[in-house]
């Protein structure tokens, strides 16, 4: 899998998407709750099939799935293609890549793109008419398809806005104009038309294309994304600084329905409809809120998506210019009177009722939509009426796409291809090598249903990434103890420590890269209460091809600073199941494990006291393992490190120096014993951690100086971690070699600290020849 990203995005998933759904009937989650009242004489879109006219009402019937479904439910959908007709009626065909024109791409080496062949930039697309423009998304719709089925990446989402792309370039005058796309998955198509098509073919892999948007790439990708609801603060930012500067450029966020579940998004919204700085807000909402949005056999809805039964609302050039008018009028004034000029507004776009306008009128926003994102001609035209408009204050454009849009494989599966590897472009079968172990991510999700099969009080939260934290096999077993919360890291911890004041235990599943998202409620809310929440920090590390922005680098800093924490890291899959029982049996403070991407390195898990069905005993808190003895040197291991540490270990041997090595398991509590016994018994020892300056080296480092352990000169230390740089998409192999912890680098560093400056070279370049 390319990514667990919401946001995807996403957080793409989440992401994330923070671009995907999670289930409304399964977890147990936060909806926005927009537009949902059935309002006498109100004409609420329904973008669905399985709709009827009551009482004046155009009424939606969505499945909410299981006792909290409240209203009347729908069966599935049959396909996608029933639902495509329901949403679109016909005209969504004009955008599906058949399966005739896919056979044709083998033939051809990809496929035909005439149109697209002449656009290098956006500029060469703005005199394109409404056919070119529609020929145009097919083809770019077809490169996307085709490009990634070679390399992997994220598909689903950036499927999902090739009309909008198209009509964002077309309409606005990029790079001057500025886009910014929330997670920044959903760029692909960006990409392509923004002078990088030659490139796609390394998108994500070393040196190549970043699988997002990056500043440095482009001028084009006026903001950096990979977290989400971002974009909105920063178009805001842009949008002031362009005032500020009197520039008239237009500012475009481009956010999901998944990373508007963030509260920063809403913070960001609040904060321009106080400014009312011009800025044009576009929420993309595919009904895909956490990765994936259908799991283990569900219906469900999104957690957090915004309701399809909005009033549609046009974009009105007149109207809103009146109303620019009305609002300079009666600015400032008291009591009724800006009162009765938003009344008049509101009777004027048909919007008035008794509760008053929608959430984002509320905010201070203008709200248009919602708009078929899959139709060009309106997009185009929506697009141009609000750019020409000379009016003051933040515009919301609601849109409504399908995410994997035009590819049926995509349309068709559970995550709609979110973030896949490669794959077969006619099938969508994707290419993933068979491996004999789980991911890290199942065995602590299976070790953890073991848990929860002896204790009822375990309860399991994720912020949108079900699927990403292995939290959707738990849901499939306790479908009661599991909540989704959204893309919303700080209620998620806030959350989890209010379930651990009623004594409950709750396990907070969350990446590495966005527990950074909730850090204050951490030490606020959690730890200055003392409160046993568990925290499972998956991706923990460096993490290939979805770059710096996803890298698990700093956890280890971040939280064992904090008092009352335990800080823990596995070595491998059999100490995590460990790891788990042993956070569950912490009842008196919080505690928190990280573990890497990828997979189990196999080892025997019944010899290693792990259960067959993944249930690992408590550990000893603050006590690390020697896993091999030795007399010249010790190498203290953190983490996956420690196998670093053993493979370096083996190459030392033949250099004949007698090597230590410890998996330390805990940073805090440190095994302080343990660490002053290797000072006294070795003249040199290197600790060595996949994670950031600040991390477990420093703890060590801390407590030998403060025991005097370095004062008479005789032990040399050397702290190996990651570099104070951020690391790129790449391999996991050549990120680990960029970061200077390959097992050979581990073995050179030994050298060079025992004055054996040839071997060290030697090791890091076996074929050198010696020269005597």
């Amino acid at each position: 899998m390319a990514s667990g990203m919401r946001g995807v995005t996403g957080r793409t998933s989440a992401c994330a998407s923070a671009s995907a759904a999670r289930g409304g009937g399964q977890a147990k989650g936060l909806g926005l709750g927009l537009g949902l009242e059935q309002r006498q004489g109100v004409h609420v879109h329904a973008l669905k099939s399985g709709t009827h006219q009551a009482g004046g009402v155009h009424v939606v019937h969505r499945k909410r799935g299981g006792e909290r479904g409240g209203g009347v439910s729908v069966s599935r959908r049959a396909s996608a293609s029933d639902d495509y007709a329901g949403n679109y009626g016909e005209s969504w065909k004009d955008s599906v890549v058949t399966q005739d024109e896919i056979q044709s791409w083998k033939a051809n080496n990809g496929p035909a793109t005439p149109l697209l062949d002449t656009v290098n930039y956006p500029v060469h697309i703005k005199n394109f008419n409404g056919k070119q423009l529609k020929q145009l998304a097919k083809e770019v719709r077809s490169e996307v398809i085709n490009s990634v089925s070679n390399s992997g990446g994220h598909l689903g989402s950036s499927l999902g806005v090739v009309e909008l792309t198209v009509a964002l370039h077309h309409v606005f005058n990029t790079p001057e104009d500025k886009i910014i796309f929330d997670v920044g998955h959903q760029a692909y198509p960006h990409k392509i038309l923004t002078g990088r098509r030659g490139e796609m073919a390394t998108i994500r892999k070393s040196g190549g294309l970043s699988g997002f948007t990056n500043r440095s790439e482009s001028e084009y990708d006026p903001f950096g994304a990979g977290h989400s609801s971002t974009s909105i603060s920063a178009g805001l930012g842009m949008a002031v600084g362009r005032d500020i500067k009197g520039r008239k450029n237009n500012v475009i966020s481009v956010i999901g329905d998944g990373a508007i579940t963030g509260g920063m998004a809403y913070e960001a919204m609040n904060n321009a409809g106080y400014l009312d700085s011009n800025m044009i807000i576009i929420l993309n909402d595919n009904k895909q809120v956490s990765l994936p949005t259908q799991y283990n056999g569900g219906g469900q809805d999104p957690v957090g998506g915004l309701s399809n039964t909005l009033a549609r609302i046009q974009a009105n050039k007149p109207l809103r210019e009146l109303r620019e008018i009305a609002k300079d009028v009666t600015r400032g004034l008291p009591g009724p009177i800006p009162d009765l000029t938003a009344k008049i507004d509101e009777y004027a776009r048909g919007m008035i009722s008794g509760s008053g306008s929608t959430l984002f009128e509320e905010l201070g926003l203008y709200y248009i939509g919602p708009v078929d994102g899959h139709n060009l001609d309106e997009l185009t035209t929506i697009l141009k009426e609000v750019k020409n408009t000379d009016s003051i204050g933040p515009v919301l454009i609601h849109i409504m796409t399908e995410k994997g849009s035009g590819y049926l494989p995509a349309m068709e599966a559970s995550d709609k291809m979110h973030g896949v590897s490669s794959y077969d472009v006619t099938t969508g079968k994707q290419n993933k090598p068979a491996t004999k172990t789980m991911s890290y991510t199942n065995y602590f999700a299976d070790s953890l249903i073991a848990e929860a099969e002896r204790d009822s009080r375990i309860i399991g939260i994720h912020a949108a990434m079900g699927g990403g934290t292995g939290l959707n096999r738990f849901e499939k077993r306790f479908e009661e103890r599991t909540f989704d919360v959204g893309i919303a890291e700080q209620h998620a911890v806030t959350f989890a420590a209010g379930l651990a004041t009623e004594g409950l235990i709750p396990m907070c599943a969350i990446y590495s890269t966005f527990l950074q998202r909730g850090y204050d409620q951490i030490v606020h809310d959690v730890a200055l209460q003392n409160l046993p929440v568990r925290f499972a920090l998956d991706r923990a590390g460096l993490v290939g091809a979805d770059g710096a922005t996803h890298c698990g680098a700093f956890d280890v800093a971040y939280l064992a600073c904090v008092p009352n924490m335990v800080v823990m890291a596995p070595s491998n899959e059999a100490e995590l199941c460990h790891m788990v029982a042993t956070s569950i049996a912490i009842d008196d403070r919080p505690s928190a494990f990280r573990f890497p991407r990828g997979n189990g390195i196999g080892v025997d898990m019944q010899a290693l006291g792990v259960a067959s069905n993944y249930k690992g005993t408590p550990l000893e808190v603050g006590k690390g393992v020697v896993r091999r003895e030795g007399t010249d040197v010790a190498l203290v291991g953190y983490g996956q490190s420690v196998n670093a540490c053993l493979a370096a270990a083996e190459m030392l041997s033949e250099h004949n120096i007698s090597v230590t090595v410890v998996d330390a398991r805990f940073c805090k509590p440190l095994d302080t014993q343990l660490i002053r016994r290797l000072a006294k018994e070795h003249g040199a020892m290197i600790t060595v951690e996949e994670g950031s300056v600040g991390g477990f080296g420093s703890h060590v480092l801390q407590f030998l100086s403060l025991e005097g352990l370095l004062d008479d000169g005789k032990l040399k230390v050397r702290p190996m971690c990651l570099p104070d740089r951020f690391i790129e998409h790449g391999s996991p192999a050549e990120q680990i070699a960029e970061a200077g912890l390959s097992a050979s680098q581990v073995a050179s560093t030994v050298l060079s600290v025992l004055g054996r400056s040839r071997d060290s070279l030697e090791v890091l370049q076996p074929g050198m020849k010696r020269i005597s």
